[in-house]
């Protein structure tokens, strides 16, 4: 048995500034959990423009009661591959856990393009699959736990998302004062 997620939401903010904060979600208030997150392959294809990297991401994991005696360390490792083509507007993510796959196989697709309503805003589809191969009756619940737990990080992940492209904005808008604050200050005032 197999447990599917889909979900649609929209940042009001460019394709750019959300495909950016992207890569700078980690650290933020809502995301305690992720204890590390590390780039081991980049690459930028020269003729297509298209960014392709492979992220490691450790995550401290937290168990129900009954789940304890199934993982001795519910630490994960994720990995996490995206491309990014600047021509088209559109940045794949695609992310799985490295460990606990016979407990719990976690796939996230994430497609990240620009609204079809409204071009300053960004559009992002979340699609998942929650794999468990245990058996003795345990599968149903092992996927019922991994799919509510999916929706819950699912909602703080935006939370997150929008703390960080809240402070590029703020510090956008500080960059554009800095000058005219410069400016001023240089200026006479006889």
């Amino acid at each position: 048995m197999v447990k599917f997620y889909q979900h649609t939401s929209s940042f009001e903010h460019a394709w750019d500034n959300v495909t950016y904060a992207f890569w700078l979600r980690y650290p933020n208030p809502f995301a305690s959990h992720v204890v590390g997150c590390d780039v081991i392959d980049r690459q930028l294809d020269p003729v297509t423009g298209v960014l392709r990297t492979t992220r490691l991401i450790l995550k401290q994991g937290v168990l129900p009661r009954w789940g304890r005696g199934l993982i001795k360390n519910p630490d994960a490792y994720i990995v996490e591959e995206s491309e990014v083509n600047p021509q088209t507007q559109t940045m794949v993510t695609r992310t799985k856990n490295l460990n606990h796959v016979r407990v719990m196989q976690v796939e996230e697709t994430q497609t990240f393009t620009v609204h079809p309503e409204n071009p300053k805003w960004t559009q992002v589809k979340t699609e998942a699959r929650i794999i468990s191969e245990l058996k003795w009756g345990l599968t149903g619940r092992v996927e019922a736990f991994g799919i509510n737990k999916f929706m819950d990080n699912s909602v703080k992940a935006r939370k997150g998302m929008a703390h960080i492209l809240e402070r590029l904005r703020q510090n956008a808008a500080l960059a554009a004062s800095a000058p005219a604050a410069a400016a001023a200050a240089a200026t006479p005032d006889c």
